[in-house]
């Protein structure tokens, strides 16, 4: 399982949405949109480091391109990370 923080060069919400759109890319499993420090983040859980790796390189470059222009203010940072444990809470009630 790997992880992604990235730092997208959007200026609002709207402008991540359009960015990040209603399609599940292939191998993701959760997405988080967040602000910390005034700017978005986004945190991604994937199957792979390739699922990441391969969204990042077909499918968010050429969506960058259309919606914020070919040179975006800012580019986009990203910090991945191999995920070793995954813990999640059973549901008691």
């Amino acid at each position: 399982m790997w992880l992604t923080i990235a730092t997208p060069p959007t200026q609002s919400l709207d402008q991540l949405d359009q960015v990040m759109g209603s399609a599940t890319p292939d191998g993701l499993r959760a997405r988080y949109a967040c602000r910390a420090d005034g700017e978005f983040r986004v945190i991604a859980v994937w199957d792979s480091k390739d699922h990441a790796d391969r969204f990042f390189r077909e499918v968010l470059g050429p969506i960058l391109a259309r919606v914020l222009g070919p040179e975006p203010a800012g580019a986009p940072t990203m910090t991945g990370m191999e995920v070793l444990r995954e813990f999640i809470p059973a549901v008691t009630g």
